[in-house]
């Protein structure tokens, strides 16, 4: 591991981080958008990382996931930089060195963010590539915005069923609740999940920061952002849609992935087995979209570009030329 990165995951377990993750060191600059949302005034951070070899003129844009930030993108962006391309990396609303907004989160609003984001960037068209939430995100850019994405990635998103179906309804109340009882080890214990084959030393990295602003004042926020944008993902899929998609779609899917949003409020043990089957759902958007690509990698879990680098990067760079 890199010193920096030993000093910042130190200082991360020790030190109380805010809302807004200030004193976190990200691998690229940080710049802010500002936006205005109900009344408030908001900032957006991202990161905009230029080609560092033979550009060739093309943007990819990579939207994080629920419980990460941009930060976590680290060697993709490298990766994509070395490919020739330009990556911009925005933390949503809500999200890492985002401003927590009390706010009515919709992936519509936050689809409209990202596209102002890139006017300001003077981004006409760009590879939309989410993960896990991010691909919720990605999927409603890609439907509102078709002009604007050239191509779309979805690696193990969320949304590929409806959770409402099986998940029972929590109030926005008893959301925040639950958030605010988070510690480093019920966090932890959750990101466990997200390998099969063993929580890696290396993800602390990523949780850290997270665990970090549980210890901090400024956690209510958090917890209320962490409330609404789970009533958010619960409240408005994407599952119907599929079939409208009209860009040219990747599919990257670790076969092992057993996520459910809300999967512990879940107390029927038919329901629990039957929600979270990613190579079914992953087969079943697949041929949904027209002319979609599925890429399945066996005994991977919910976040690829972590968990197996290599080849996730060869399924995205192949699907990008």
């Amino acid at each position: 591991m890199l010193p920096w990165l030993l000093s910042v995951s130190a200082s991360a377990q020790t030190a109380p981080l805010n809302a807004t993750l200030d004193g976190y060191d990200y691998p690229f600059p940080v710049k802010y958008l500002p936006l205005r949302l109900e009344g408030q005034a908001l900032r957006m951070a991202y990161m905009d990382v230029p080609a560092t070899a033979n550009p060739n003129g093309r943007t990819v844009v990579l939207l994080h996931g629920k419980n990460f930030f941009g930060a976590y993108w680290r060697e993709t962006i490298k990766t994509l930089a070395g490919a020739g391309f330009r990556v911009v990396v925005p933390d949503q609303l809500g999200f890492g060195k985002s401003d927590k907004a009390d706010i009515h989160y919709s992936f519509h609003q936050l689809a409209l963010n990202t596209r102002r984001l890139l006017d300001t960037l003077g981004v006409k068209k760009a590879v939309i590539v989410g993960h896990s939430m991010g691909g919720m995100l990605a999927t409603r850019f890609a439907l509102l915005y078709p002009e604007t994405t050239e191509k779309l990635v979805l690696e193990n998103p969320i949304g590929l069923e409806d959770y409402r179906v099986g998940v029972p309804f929590q109030s926005i109340d008893q959301a925040e609740a639950s958030e605010l009882k988070s510690t480093e080890a019920s966090i932890r214990k959750y990101h466990a999940t997200y390998y099969p084959n063993g929580y890696p030393a290396a993800h602390d990295q990523w949780l850290l920061p997270l665990a970090a602003q549980t210890r901090s004042p400024d956690f209510p926020k958090v917890a209320r952002a962490n409330a609404l944008t789970f009533d958010m993902i619960y409240q408005q899929p994407v599952s119907y849609e599929f079939g409208r998609v009209a860009v040219p779609t990747l599919l990257i899917i670790g076969q092992a992935d057993r996520t459910v949003v809300g999967k512990a409020l879940i107390k029927d043990p038919k329901t629990l087995v039957q929600m979270g089957q990613y190579p079914a759902l992953g087969r079943r958007t697949a041929a949904i979209i027209k002319g979609a690509k599925l890429v399945e990698l066996p005994g991977i879990g919910h976040i690829p570009h972590l968990e197996a680098p290599a080849q996730f990067y060869q399924a995205l760079l192949a699907f990008l030329r």
